[in-house]
C-alpha cells in the first residue's frame, strides 16, 4: 500500500481543503506534512477532550475531526452494549455506511467490527471489491465505499468500543492513517474512562452521604422507638384486665416492630448494622431459601437453582444473605408479573476483585482473592439506564404509592458493602436483570459460639447499676425497666456524672451505658476508665447505631455485650445477666440465630 497515494486522493473535489495540499512537495515532504497535519489535529482534540466536561460531546465531535483529518467520507464510533452481542451506534459522521445514531449493529467474526472486539486489533480493507475475510455492509454497497480502516477502543484492557472510517477511494489508509486514527481513539477511550470514574466517584460520595444522614437517621429513630416499645410495654403489664385496651396496645406494639425493621435497613445501607460473619454452605442454604421463595413467589414463576460442584462457603452473616436474596427475589417477582423465569447460580472465583465488576457507577468494596459468586437472573421486564443506575438508592423506587419503601435493594447494598464485598447490576428493557454479588470465601476455621439455654434470664435482686443515657426519655424507660426488675438504679446524662459518683467510691455491679452521650464522653470511653478503677465491674453497651463499634474494635482487648435499641425489658435482663456472667469467666458468645436485639460480642 503506498503512503503516496493519499496524496493523490486530495485531488479530489469530494475532499479538497480536508489537508493542505501536498502535489507540490517531494514524497517524504508530503508524508512529513501530512504527520504534522495529524498532531495539529490530535493536539485539538486533546484540548477538545479536556474543556469538555460531558463525554458526550466529545463522541459526536470524534467522527468529524477524524474524518476531516483523514480526508474520508465517514466516520463512526460504536460502543459495545453491556451483556448483550450488539454495537450501539453512538455518533457518526459523512455517509456513515448507511448507519443512524442509536441504531444497534449485532456483531460476529464475518465482520470488520465483529474482528475488531473479538481480537481487540485493527482491521484496515484496502478494497472491498477484493475482501475475502467479511461480508460487505449494506450500506458500503449503496454509498460505493471502496477502503475501511477501524481501531478498538480500550478501557483498562478489554475493548469497549470501536472507531471505524471509510472512504469510496480504495487503498485510502496506511500506516500513518492507522496511528493517527489509534491516536484518536486513546484519547477518546482516556477521556470516556476519566468520565466514567468521576461519574463514580460522584455517585459514591453521594451514597455515602446519604448513607451517614440515614445512619443518623436511623440512630435518633431508635432512640425513640426504645421510648415508644419501652411505654407500650409497661402499658401493657398495667392493662392486663383490659381486654380492649391490650388490643389497642399490642396493634401499637406490632407497628412499631415494623418501624424498628425499617430502620434496621436504613442501618444495613448506611453500614451501621452489626454482623454476625459465620460459614455459609451455599449448597445448603440456597435450597431451603427456595422452599420459602416457591410459597412467596407463587406457581407463575419457575426457580432454577444452579450451584457449581466445589463452590467453596461464604463467610457472611446468614440471616443477612438470605434477607438479601429474598430482597432480590421479590423484586424480580414484581417484574414479572405475568410469570418467568428465576435463576440462582453460585460458583467460586478467584482472583476477582470489586474493580473488574461493572457496578454501572456504584462503586463497592474490594473483592478477595478467593470470593462466592451469586448471581440471580429474572427474565423480567428490565430497567431503562436512569433506573438501573439509581436502584441501590435508599427511597427509590418505581412501585405505585403504598407498594414499596425503596429499602429492598438499598439494604442488600449496604450489606454486601459491609461484608467487604461487591454488588453489580445488568439489566435492559424487556430482557430481564441479573443482580451479582461477589462475597469473601470462608478461609480457616472460626470457633461455633454457645448456643443461648434460655431467652429470659432473671436478675439478681437489689442488682446495683450505674446507668448513662443521655436521652432523658429513654433514660426514663430503661430506669424504669431496670426497677421493675427489682434492680436499684443511679442514672445519669453523661459520662462525667457518672465518673463523679463512680470515684466517689459507691459499689455498682453493673454499667449500663449508650455509646454516643452527645458532646461529652463517648460511652466506650468511659467504660474503659471505668473498668480502670474497677476492674471487675461488668458493662453492657447500648447503641442504635452498630458503627461506633467499628470505630472501637481495634481499641479494646475485651469482649463487651451490646443491647441494640429498640429493646425490651426481656432483653435488657438477658443482656445484662451476660454480661455479669462475662465478668465472672463464663463468656459472653451467642449464637446469630439467638432472638431479639442481644449482640454478646461486640469487641473482638
Amino acid at each position: 500500500m503506498s503512503v503516496t497515494s493519499l496524496g493523490v486522493s486530495m485531488g479530489e473535489s469530494r475532499n479538497v481543503n480536508r489537508l493542505p495540499v501536498l502535489g507540490a512537495y517531494p514524497s517524504r515532504a508530503r508524508q512529513a506534512v501530512r504527520l504534522a497535519h495529524y498532531y495539529e489535529q490530535l493536539a485539538s482534540l486533546a484540548r477538545l477532550a479536556v474543556d469538555l466536561t460531558d463525554p458526550r460531546e466529545l463522541l459526536q465531535q470524534v467522527p468529524v475531526l477524524a474524518a476531516k483529518a483523514l480526508g474520508c467520507d465517514d466516520a463512526v464510533v460504536f460502543l459495545v452494549e453491556s451483556n448483550q452481542p450488539e454495537l450501539k451506534v453512538v455518533s457518526l459522521f459523512g455517509l456513515s455506511s448507511g448507519l443512524t445514531q442509536g441504531q444497534h449493529v449485532p456483531y460476529s467474526d464475518d465482520v470488520a467490527a465483529g474482528f475488531v472486539l473479538e481480537h481487540g486489533d485493527v482491521v484496515v480493507v484496502p478494497d472491498w471489491a477484493c475482501e475475502t475475510r467479511f461480508s460487505v455492509p449494506v450500506g458500503v454497497e449503496r454509498d460505493a465505499l471502496r477502503s475501511r480502516l477501524a481501531v478498538p477502543l480500550f478501557d483498562q484492557g478489554h475493548v469497549v468500543g470501536v472507531l471505524s472510517a471509510s472512504s469510496v477511494l480504495p487503498n485510502h489508509f496506511a500506516q500513518d492513517e492507522v496511528r493517527f486514527l489509534q491516536a484518536v481513539a486513546s484519547v477518546l477511550a482516556t477521556s470516556l474512562q476519566r468520565a466514567q470514574m468521576e461519574a463514580q466517584l460522584r455517585q459514591a460520595h453521594k451514597m455515602e452521604s446519604v448513607g451517614k444522614l440515614t445512619g443518623g437517621i436511623a440512630h435518633d429513630f431508635n432512640n425513640l422507638l426504645t421510648v415508644i416499645q419501652g411505654s407500650l410495654q409497661m402499658a401493657q403489664e398495667h392493662a392486663r384486665d383490659d381486654v380492649n385496651l391490650l388490643d389497642l396496645l399490642q396493634a401499637a406494639t406490632g407497628a412499631s416492630r415494623r418501624a424498628a425493621d425499617l430502620t434496621g435497613k436504613l442501618l444495613a445501607f448506611s453500614r451501621r448494622q452489626m454482623l454476625t460473619p459465620s460459614r455459609v454452605e451455599m449448597g445448603e442454604l440456597l435450597p431451603s431459601l427456595i422452599d420459602l421463595l416457591r410459597r412467596t413467589l407463587g406457581e407463575k414463576i419457575a426457580i432454577v437453582v444452579e450451584v457449581e460442584a466445589g463452590c467453596p462457603p461464604c463467610m457472611v452473616d446468614r440471616v443477612q444473605l438470605e434477607s438479601a436474596l429474598l430482597n432480590i427475589a421479590i423484586n424480580a417477582r414484581d417484574a414479572m408479573p405475568e410469570g418467568g423465569e428465576l435463576n440462582f447460580s453460585c460458583a467460586g472465583v478467584q482472583g476477582i476483585s470489586a474493580d473488574s465488576m461493572n457496578t454501572r457507577g456504584v462503586s463497592a468494596a474490594a473483592g478477595t482473592d478467593s470470593s462466592v459468586c451469586i448471581s440471580v437472573t429474572d427474565t423480567g421486564s428490565g430497567m431503562t439506564d436512569a433506573v438501573r443506575d439509581s436502584a441501590f438508592e435508599p427511597f427509590f423506587t418505581t412501585k405505585e404509592a403504598g407498594r414499596g419503601t425503596g429499602l429492598g435493594l438499598s439494604s442488600v447494598y449496604g450489606f454486601v458493602r459491609q461484608s467487604r464485598g461487591s454488588i453489580s447490576l445488568e439489566s435492559t428493557p424487556g430482557r430481564g436483570t441479573t443482580v451479582t454479588m461477589l462475597l469473601p470465601a470462608f478461609q480457616g476455621d472460626v470457633p461455633v459460639p454457645t448456643v443461648l439455654a434460655a431467652w429470659t434470664r432473671s436478675l439478681p435482686a437489689g442488682l446495683r447499676v450505674l446507668l448513662v443515657e443521655d436521652d432523658a426519655e429513654v433514660r426514663a424507660v430503661a430506669r424504669r425497666f431496670l426497677a421493675s426488675l427489682k434492680c436499684v438504679v443511679s442514672a445519669h446524662s453523661s459520662a462525667e456524672s457518672a465518673w463523679t459518683e463512680l470515684i466517689r467510691g459507691d459499689e455498682f455491679e453493673l454499667l449500663l451505658t449508650d455509646i454516643e452521650l452527645g458532646s461529652g464522653m463517648k460511652g466506650t470511653e468511659f467504660a474503659r476508665r471505668a473498668r480502670a478503677l474497677r476492674p471487675s465491674l461488668p458493662v453492657l453497651l447500648t447503641s442504635g447505631y452498630s458503627k461506633h463499634l467499628a470505630d472501637e474494635r481495634r481499641e479494646e482487648p475485651g469482649r463487651w455485650p451490646l443491647l441494640k435499641k429498640p429493646f425490651s425489658k426481656e432483653e435488657l435482663a438477658t443482656a445484662a445477666s451476660l454480661a455479669l456472667e462475662g465478668s465472672n469467666g463464663a463468656g459472653t458468645h451467642a449464637s446469630s440465630g439467638a432472638r431479639g436485639n442481644l449482640v454478646p460480642r461486640c469487641f473482638e
